[in-house]
């Protein structure tokens, strides 16, 4: 019933970074690209032939936190457009901050990225593989006037940094000779110095309107263990400066970054134009494309504040399924399929928007109501009795598996004397317009017999703890008699007798506002406290059997997973993914 994964939901829509790659295959611009001899990981694949023409991208996370919403658009995007253009996208770890990086989030991320159904072959690579040809780099900058060890405290360069009006003032370390600054960079890899004592920067332009070309740090000192190189560093490279190498290396052809990194461009050209003219690096050089990222409503997608969501346990951990985690996500019931609709749907440009996370939840549904097979489930239970029913026995009745794929078939649902239904569809006194069951009134007991009701029972506070009816015994569903019954309710049920009873979680937005903290305010005042309820429901029995991450829509109710960490064989627990509708629409 499910498509294949690598398939597109829909024919991609054109935008302007469709536009700038097709016309770059159009010129042949990088077609000449020779890979022999070459520094980098694509020499080292002989097994696996480079086309010189096609597109390379990547998708460049840093391994400090699990991905989020926002990171499906990117992923998508980067691993399409390879796709859609016969090129490769490359999972590239920018582990260049040993303090915050860990393995847990290496795997977390190759987790999500394979979960949403894109594949990068052999091409997994970190930016630690190419910290010995960076560190040469950096010499080669120096070496070439193009850069200098500034021994300022953080603060002094901060100061002299300048404004967005006045420039910059050049560091009273900016004139250290070549051999100085080569002495000092190599005794602070030897880790000769603490951290914060010196910082290797790349000369520029202190006068430069662009802020970020004011002479830029590029190494830092850092006495840490990193996740992979161990201890080996004692000086390790600015993200900055690491991004553009590591995508020349890569042969990377249409480096896509979001809006933030507009600024960085300049540099990014300037340094790889500073090391191609050395002949460190290979022409034609990557070229960065900056696009408008994700913004959410009702959702935060700052790594800090996701972290500090995690850490002061607001939520169950990363993999919470209110967290707008990928992670979470995939637990709460959200499909692959779903996330690539959404990220077709939503587009790409260069102007900053927000999307309402009905979107989101919209294109869930869609995708949802195709794949997810029908059952039925009871959230808050209400003993049915049927007086005129035998004791003792019970019958099957037959439900649709999908109403729009009668291909599915049908399953047996039993049916006995005492059901449950939802406590809902009985009024003792109904208003207007409610044709559920009330004494005196006749439903239909969806897929089963039509029931008049004749009265409840209730315990010493008042409160109705049973339904009392009676059956037509030649009303049942699909059979001739059934016709000669007009009801206008409609109401589903599970045996008492055969229902699953078990744990469902009712998952809704983690806030409450759509801008959490907008305002000036503590974004976690704005912390949604009905975000998520544990119920005890009752289930058709089927249900009893699904595994881990199997999906339903619980008719009337919305659509469910088998929840992928709690779920034990034969003792399911529910999450509730998406409902049929919006609650948060407004009327």
């Amino acid at each position: 019933m499910s498509k294949d994964k690598n398939a597109p939901a829909a024919a991609p829509v054109s935008n302007f970074i469709r536009q700038i790659v097709e016309a770059d295959l159009a010129s042949g611009k990088h077609a000449g690209r020779n890979w022999a001899g070459q520094p980098g990981p694509a020499a080292a694949h002989a097994g696996a032939p480079l086309d010189p023409a096609a597109i390379r991208t990547r998708f460049p996370p840093e391994p400090n936190g699990y991905l989020h919403i926002g990171h499906a658009k990117s992923i998508c995007l980067n691993f399409g457009l390879a796709r859609d253009y016969g090129g490769a996208c490359h999972l590239r770890f920018d582990d260049t901050n040993p303090e915050k990086e860990e393995q847990e989030y290496v795997d977390a991320i190759v987790d999500a990225v394979r979960w949403l159904g894109f594949d990068w072959g052999k091409n997994e690579y970190f930016a630690s593989d190419y910290f010995d040809f960076m560190y040469q780099a950096a010499q080669h900058l120096i070496r070439h006037g193009h850069a200098y060890v500034d021994s300022q405290s953080a603060e002094e360069m901060r100061a002299n940094r300048g404004t967005l009006t006045e420039t910059g003032k050049d560091s009273p370390f900016r004139s250290r000779s070549a051999e100085e600054n080569l002495d000092l960079f190599r005794r602070i890899e030897a880790g000769d110095f603490p951290d914060g004592a010196h910082v290797l920067r790349a000369r520029i332009d202190m006068a430069s309107p662009n802020i970020t070309l004011r002479d830029p740090a590029i190494y830092r000192i850092r006495h840490a263990t990193h996740h992979r190189a161990g201890d080996k560093w004692n000086v390790y490279p600015m993200y900055t400066f690491a991004h553009p190498i590591e995508d020349a290396l890569e042969r990377i052809t249409h480096s896509i970054c979001t809006l933030e990194f507009e600024d960085q461009r300049p540099f990014y050209d300037w340094l790889l134009e500073r090391l191609a003219e050395g002949g460190l690096l290979a022409r034609p050089l990557p070229q960065q494309i900056e696009f408008a990222r994700l913004n959410l409503s009702y959702g935060v997608l700052s790594k800090r504040k996701l972290i500090q969501l995690v850490q002061e346990q607001h939520v169950d951990g990363w993999d919470d399924p209110r967290l707008p985690t990928l992670a979470g996500a995939r637990r709460r019931g959200y499909t692959p399929e779903g996330f690539r609709r959404f990220a077709e749907r939503i587009g790409v440009s260069k102007a900053d928007s927000w999307i309402d996370y009905s979107v989101l939840d919209e294109c869930m549904r869609d995708d949802l109501n195709a794949r997810a097979l029908r059952r039925i489930a009871v959230l808050d239970p209400l003993k049915l009795v049927i007086d005129n029913y035998p004791a003792g026995q019970s019958e099957d009745c037959f439900a649709p598996n999908h109403p729009q794929q009668p291909e599915l078939g049908k399953r047996a649902v039993p049916f006995s004397k005492e059901l449950w239904i939802e406590r809902e569809d009985f009024s003792e006194n109904p208003p207007k317009g409610y044709f559920r069951l009330f004494p005196g009134n006749s439903v239909r007991l969806r897929y089963g017999f039509v029931v008049k009701c004749t009265g409840c029972d209730k315990d010493a506070s008042g409160n109705v703890v049973a339904v009392h009816c009676e059956y037509f015994p030649d009303s049942k569903s699909g059979t001739p008699g059934a016709d000669a019954y007009k009801v206008k309710g409609n109401i589903h049920w599970v045996s008492a007798a055969h229902a699953y009873e078990c744990e469902v979680r009712l998952y809704d937005r983690l806030f409450r506002e759509p801008n959490p903290g907008a305002g000036g305010r503590d974004y976690l005042e704005d912390l949604n406290p009905d975000s998520k309820r544990i119920i005890a429901a009752c289930l058709e029995p089927a249900l009893k059997e699904a595994k881990p991450e199997d999906r339903f829509q619980f008719e009337r109710h919305g659509y469910f997973v088998a929840d992928r960490v709690d779920s034990k064989p034969g003792a399911p627990v529910f999450n509730r993914a998406v409902t049929l509708k919006d609650s948060w629409a407004k009327g």
